[in-house]
């Protein structure tokens, strides 16, 4: 199977400026979820750990902290990765390579671009990567 190239097509600077503050907008969000249950991790950059909470000593209370603390888990490695794809993102747009696939080497359509900012790849190569074709 072979991958069908787009079309290498340069970004305009209007368009990578919009996407930009959109990325830095998603940061921003992200980073204040995760400041809700979250602290950052002190000796691994970009990583946070759940805080686990403390409502009381009475055996309602530790069966509630267990609850949320289980149930915040997951959320935080979502956000996590979420921010990871994010930060990303925005190093290609300040590097110059955001908008560019990294399978292929073409332009990534700026339809799927406006759709997912975080896309390192074009439409056609991910369909091919995910066997969706």
């Amino acid at each position: 199977m072979t991958i069908q190239p787009t079309k290498k097509i340069p970004l305009s600077a209007t368009f990578l400026k919009q996407i930009k503050k959109s990325l830095n907008e998603e940061k921003k969000i992200l980073e204040q979820e995760l400041s809700k249950f979250t602290k950052k991790d002190p000796h691994v950059a970009g990583e946070y750990d759940v805080e686990y909470p403390e409502y009381g000593d009475e055996v309602g209370d530790n069966a509630r902290e267990i609850a949320d603390y289980t149930a915040n888990k997951p959320l935080e490695e979502t956000l996590e990765k979420s921010l990871r794809d994010v930060n990303k993102a925005i190093e290609r747009l300040e590097n110059g390579t955001y908008g560019t696939c990294k399978y292929c080497n073409q332009t990534i359509e700026e339809k799927r671009l406006l759709a997912r900012p975080t896309s390192s790849s074009c439409v056609s190569c991910k369909k091919t990567l995910t066997d969706e074709i």
